[in-house]
Parts: structure tokens; C-alpha cells; sequence
């Protein structure tokens, strides 16, 4: 073929494709062949406040994985000369120009009119400020012995406490983040098991209906009728004194997750009943396959990604339910480390009142409850690709 032949065959081809290009852009196209994950991928990242909360839960989570470490003291060291110390100021100048982070010492005072105990900073002691400073011995995980912290002085010289110290002269942010483990934990554990529970009986209460699905919502009904913290507080009541923490923790987080599965069976029993007449779980009964396999390998999958949202929006519930408890006296107890038993510090509205770094674990409750909130709405909206 001729060169001019092959430029007249060539021109519609092209003329073609530009008005192609001109009726459905490059973005539509890519979204019309991209695959359901793909297209939730995309929806997610347009949700700037749901990554802003990601990203924040997972700093969060770090922390508490790695508390021993980030913590700069041991949570349980106490100093009775140091009590309700206001957080101190990391400094990078002094009077002779800059010398790079440090803090200065404390120096305690006696208030003339209140008799009350003050402290002020005192300029003729500084200490040096230093990422991987050596302090405290600690058991990483009840495993790996270390003393290797991520921020401290030089040489473990002088006090530093970024967040103040308690009426004990504890450390308030080792506190803080050893607390996380505990606290943040207990929401996964425990929307664990009331997913696990949410899942059966809201499924099978869905898939095969008549008694069994009268006698789960009934079940499901009286639950949800009684009054949560009442009912919390009833049962943390029966959980024996003289366990150990480590039992107690796992009291607590069975008590959670008795209480919330009924939201999740509700939901899961919902979709089910839309779900069993559908073409796909008739095929996989005519191949044989047997209920359980059905209800978990094909109709729980169909709905996973609404699944995760609702699970995500959950895990603030398990938190507040824990903080809930530790804060009353009812849930975990000194010297098991949590933001709910923080929280007791701050029961007296004096206490509050002159020193109010103790409401530093309801700030980082709120913070968390806050991204747990935009990380579910943005999975949420994810789940829907194609809402507008």
C-alpha cells in the first residue's frame, strides 16, 4: 500500500479517536474497566479527613504496639518530691544563642497565701534532650529485655515530663501510651468476637427465618431494650476481685462483646434476607454445597466491604464502653495501665481545676473516637462507589 493510501485509510481512524477522547474522557474510561476494590480505592483517597483519620489511628496503634519503647519512663516509677508537675517546655536557646533541644530543672515552691505546692523552672539546671536515650529497664512484650527509650535526657540526668506527672509523681505520658495498649486494644478484641457472633446469628437467623429467626431478634430485642452501662456495670460487677489483670482484661472484653453484637446481627440478618433468593446462592446449592459453606463462603463476601465499615464505626463504642467502666471503678483496676483508670485521676473537679494535664487521656479519647468516626464514614462511602 502507498503512503497516500495509508494516510487516507489513517485519518478516520484518527478523526475517530479524537472525538472518542472527546465523549468519554481518559478518567471515565479507566473507571468503566477498573475492578470493584479498585473503584473503593479510589473513593476512599477522594475522603481527605478519613486518611487524615487513618493515618492517625495507625501513629496511634504504633505507640501502643511499641509502648515500652516510646514511653520515656517506666508507668509505674513514681516520685512523691514531683507531684502534680505541670508539663514541661522543650527549649532549643538560651541567653547564649542556640544549643539545641534541653529542658531545665524543676525547682519546687511553697505558694506564701495557699500554702499549696508550686513549681517553677530553674535556669541553673539544664538537661539535654536526645532521641534513643538510655533509661528505664523494660520487657518489650514480656520478651526482649531493653532500656533503650525513643526520647529522654542525656543519661537519664534530670526529669522530663512533656505532659506533667499525676498526684503520685507518675510520668503522665508514658502513662498516656502505655494506656493506648490497653485501651485501643480492647476495641479490636472485642469487635472481634461480637463480629464473630453478629455474623453467625445474624446469618443464619437470615438465612433460614422461621424460629430460629424469631428467637434470635427477640433475643436480640430484650438486649437491646435494657440500658447499656446499667447492664455493663451488672456484669463487671460478677467478674471476681482477686483476678489477675491480665483475666480481667479478657472479663471485660467478653462483657463488651456480649453486649455488642446485636447491631452487627441486625444489619448482617438484613442482608441475608435480600441476599438467599439470589441466582448465585441457588447455583451453589445446586453444586452441593452445604449451608455453612454457603453462609460464609459466598453471602458473607458479598457484602464484605459494608461489613468493614460498620466494624470500623463499632470500635469507638467498645473504647467509650471500656473508659466507661475503668472510670466508675467497675472495669480495670490500678496498677493495670488504661486511659479509663487515668481518667479516676480526674474525678475531683479540684484536682481538674489546678491541674488540668490530668484530662489528657480524655483528649486522646476523644481523638481517637474522632478518627475512628472519619476512617469509618470514609470506608463507608468506599463501600458505595458509585454514590455520588
Amino acid at each position: 500500500m502507498s503512503l497516500e493510501n495509508r494516510d487516507t485509510v489513517t485519518a478516520p481512524r484518527k478523526q475517530v479517536s479524537e472525538v472518542y477522547d472527546a465523549i468519554v474522557p481518559r478518567e471515565e474510561e479507566r473507571i468503566y474497566v477498573a475492578s470493584q476494590w479498585q473503584l473503593m480505592k479510589w473513593k476512599f483517597q477522594k475522603h481527605k479527613m478519613a486518611i487524615f483519620g487513618g493515618v492517625v489511628l495507625i501513629v496511634f496503634y504504633v505507640l501502643a504496639m511499641f509502648c515500652e519503647f516510646f514511653a520515656p519512663y517506666d508507668p509505674l516509677k513514681f516520685d512523691p518530691k514531683l507531684i502534680f508537675v505541670p508539663p514541661q517546655q522543650i527549649h532549643f536557646r538560651d541567653e547564649n544563642g542556640f544549643r539545641g533541644p534541653f529542658v531545665y530543672g524543676i525547682k519546687q515552691q511553697i505558694d506564701p497565701v495557699s500554702f499549696r505546692r508550686t513549681y517553677a523552672s530553674d535556669p541553673t539546671r539544664t538537661y539535654k534532650v536526645k532521641l534513643f536515650a538510655k533509661g528505664d529497664p523494660y520487657e518489650m512484650w514480656g520478651v526482649f529485655e531493653g532500656n533503650l527509650h525513643f526520647i529522654g535526657t542525656e543519661e537519664n540526668a534530670g526529669p522530663l515530663h512533656l505532659v506533667g506527672t499525676d498526684r503520685m509523681g507518675r510520668d503522665l505520658l508514658s502513662r498516656l501510651i502505655t494506656g493506648s495498649r490497653i485501651s485501643l486494644s480492647i476495641g479490636l478484641v472485642g469487635v472481634f468476637s461480637s463480629l464473630i457472633l453478629g455474623i453467625l446469628i445474624g446469618g443464619f437467623s437470615g438465612y433460614y427465618g422461621g424460629l430460629i429467626d424469631v428467637l434470635s431478634q427477640r433475643l436480640i430485642e430484650f438486649l437491646r431494650s435494657v440500658p447499656t452501662l446499667p447492664l455493663w456495670m451488672a456484669l463487671s460487677a460478677a467478674v471476681p476481685p482477686f483476678w489477675s489483670p491480665t483475666r480481667v482484661y479478657f472479663g471485660i472484653t467478653i462483657i463488651l462483646s456480649l453486649i455488642g453484637w446485636t447491631g452487627m446481627a441486625r444489619v448482617v440478618r438484613s442482608r441475608f434476607l435480600a441476599l438467599r433468593e439470589e441466582d448465585f446462592v441457588m447455583a451453589a446449592q445446586l453444586a452441593g454445597s452445604n449451608e455453612f459453606r454457603i453462609v460464609v463462603r459466598h453471602m458473607v463476601p458479598s457484602f464484605l466491604s459494608h461489613i468493614i465499615a460498620s466494624v470500623t464505626l463499632s470500635i469507638p463504642g467498645m473504647i467509650l464502653g471500656e473508659t466507661s467502666l475503668s472510670f466508675l471503678g467497675v472495669g480495670l483496676r490500678p496498677p493495670v495501665v488504661s486511659w479509663g483508670v487515668m481518667l479516676q485521676e480526674a474525678q475531683q473537679l479540684s484536682a481538674v481545676a489546678l491541674s488540668p494535664w490530668l484530662l489528657a487521656p480524655g483528649v486522646a479519647i476523644v481523638l481517637a473516637v474522632l478518627c475512628f468516626n472519619f476512617l469509618g464514614d470514609g470506608l463507608r462511602d468506599a463501600a458505595d462507589p458509585y454514590s455520588r
